[in-house]
């Protein structure tokens, strides 16, 4: 048994982890699937005009409230109105999240050995909420970190 273990490769040893994908503005972001609870089309919003530009409102998902949020403002990119927004719903600290993304993409495994530190080159209004960055075989996908969506919500609705 221990000269299997000493045989196996780094391939073997390393961790794998799930993103369900999405795209905003053509790039393609993660979010790791156990933090996802559904993913739908557009819901009703609720308006909740004294909040940031970033929050949309507030959406009721089957008796539990959601603050939905438009990544697009959030990263404050320009806003697509041709684009029907799709919804990431996503659970964290026992808040629900609605995500407005572009377009829902497929669940990705990738290797932990792939992942790599926001690049530098990434804008500082998008760097802050990210976790990193995953090379695939077709792209780089942008990791988003939730708890920091959730403080910035935080900081500005205080």
């Amino acid at each position: 048994m221990n000269a299997y273990l000493s045989s196996a490769t780094s391939e073997n040893l390393s961790q794998y982890k799930q993103f369900s994908t999405f795209t905003i503005d053509g790039r393609l972001y993660g979010i790791d699937v156990m933090k996802v609870q559904e993913v739908t089309k557009p819901l009703q919003v609720t308006l909740m005009r004294t909040a940031p530009s970033f929050v949309k409102g507030l959406i009721n998902l089957r008796g539990q409230i959601a603050t939905a949020i438009g990544l697009r403002e959030l990263f404050n990119l320009t806003p697509d109105i041709s684009v029907v927004k799709m919804t990431v719903v996503c659970k964290v600290d026992d808040v629900l999240l609605s995500l407005l993304v572009d377009t829902i993409g497929d669940v990705v495994e990738v290797s932990d050995k792939n992942f790599e530190a926001t690049p530098q080159t990434i804008p500082a209004n998008i760097k802050i909420f990210m976790q990193g960055v995953y090379k695939t075989e077709d792209s780089i996908l942008s990791i988003i970190n939730l708890e920091s969506i959730l403080q910035e919500l935080n900081k500005r609705c205080a």
